[in-house]
């Protein structure tokens, strides 16, 4: 049996999170905010997530045995301030995470036991519990575990959207034009962007696999195609996802919700059976995507320790099993402290932050690294204009996120600033002085 990782596998590991984060969770929120302009979202942001795929994927084949993914880049390529900034945000945003699709599988599971929503916050505890446990048995078991997870989701979601076309344009047609019927304030691209914003963080699991280029078959070049092949799939998957929540109830009835397919299946009164099966598939996909943010996180939090950035506790990790022990504990208690943050498009804000950070700061990486000459086996296309474009696409997010999103955002880098200059000042070493001018 091959020790490593093979590229079906790894994809595995990048739709889990994605499909999982993205389309049983916040499909409706999109909705929601754009009405059926949520179509152009999904696809916009999938663009621009395949833009950034490209460099981490070039990035990647550069350090394949780096596991910090954007951090590991951005410290490499401008060094420990900002790497030690970019780390903490990114590692908050993983681990923030784990709250978010922890409480999307935690709304389906109330649901299908018949459970009130206020239970929904205890089943996600458990959920984390039990996928902290599977993640410290090793990342080659819970990569396998993943693929078999996402294979069957996709399968699922293949059933619904097979009966959302049946029950639409059958039996005398349910479905109306009107469905698609957009408030005038859910109409124009400011309401566009919004949900661009909101459902950015649906894309976010492509970076799982730049934690663990060196375990993937074949190298960093197929870890490369492996991140890209995860975007493709996922893109495919959210429009045809979106277009069924669509065919079945009025845009104008979505609201901000963790549970938005069980919400369209209960509109139109479905046959229980189909309640079940998709309620099945979105706790396995939740399932999925929780135990690959749990995977990316602790894998992020042990490198900014290896690095000696943070303090040495973090950085204990078992060889064998090829895991981040305590970076797996860690990851996880603030996942359950982040259920009690706010409802799901609040988490997701917040979350969505570190990841535009850091995916800003990889595509000045990309950038750097062609400059210097220091290339991998894998090449973004159309350089330098895709790094170009996905610098000023996520500038272009961040300044649309909401203000909490962006105040909370700011605060923590300011709080990084200092706490970094006075560990500095602490052990009395030098700061560095650049002379950005000649």
């Amino acid at each position: 049996m091959s020790k490593k990782i093979s590229v079906p596998v790894a994809t595995a590991v990048a739709l889990g999170a994605i499909i999982g984060a993205g389309i049983f969770v916040l499909s409706g929120t999109a909705i929601a905010l754009a009405g059926a302009y949520a179509l152009i979202a999904f696809v916009f942001v999938g663009i621009v997530a395949a833009l950034i795929a490209f460099q981490l994927g070039e990035l990647g084949s550069i350090m394949p045995k780096a596991k910090g993914a954007a951090y590991s880049f951005v410290y490499e390529a401008f060094g420990s301030q900002l790497g030690f900034i970019t780390g903490i945000l990114l590692y908050f945003s993983f681990a923030t995470a784990i709250a978010a699709v922890a409480l999307g599988f935690g709304s389906y599971a109330a649901s299908f036991l018949g459970l009130g929503s206020g239970y929904s916050i205890y089943i996600a505890m458990v959920l984390i519990f039990v996928l902290s446990l599977v993640n410290i048995y090793g990342i080659k078991k819970a990569a396998k575990m993943d693929f078999g997870l996402v294979v069957v989701k996709i399968s699922i979601l293949a059933i619904f959207v097979a009966f959302a076309a049946v029950f639409a344009f059958s039996g005398g047609g349910h479905f109306s034009f009107s469905y698609l019927t957009t408030p005038a304030s859910k109409a124009g691209l400011a309401a566009i962007f919004a949900a661009s914003v909101a459902i950015f963080f649906a894309y976010s699991g492509f970076q799982a696999i730049s934690t663990f280029t060196s375990e993937v078959e074949g190298g960093a070049n197929k870890a490369a195609r492996a991140i890209i092949y995860s975007v493709i799939i996922s893109i495919v998957v959210y429009v045809l996802v979106v277009l069924a929540l669509m065919l079945l109830v009025p845009v104008a009835k979505y609201t901000v919700s963790a549970d938005p397919l069980a919400f369209a299946l209960s509109y139109v009164h479905a046959p229980g059976y189909i309640s079940i099966i998709v309620d099945i598939g979105a706790m396995i996909a939740t399932t999925s995507a929780t135990l690959a943010m749990i995977l990316t996180s602790s894998r992020i939090l042990y490198q900014i320790g290896e690095d000696k950035l943070l303090p040495k506790i973090v950085t204990r990790f078992n060889r064998k099993r090829d895991v981040a022990l305590n970076g797996v504990i860690i990851s996880s208690a603030i996942g359950v402290v982040m259920l009690f943050a706010g409802n799901i498009y609040v988490i997701a804000a917040i979350s969505n932050f570190g990841l535009l950070f850091s995916y800003m700061l990889s595509s000045f990486a990309v950038i750097h690294f062609r400059r210097i000459k220091r290339s991998g086996s894998f090449k973004t296309p159309f350089y330098p204009y895709v790094p170009i474009i996905s610098i000023v696409a996520v500038m272009a997010f961040m300044i649309g996120m909401p203000k909490e999103a962006l105040v909370i955002g700011v605060m923590i880098i300011i709080s990084l600033i200092v706490i970094y200059y006075a560990i500095i000042e602490i052990d009395e070493k030098r700061p560095v002085k650049e002379k950005l001018f000649k």
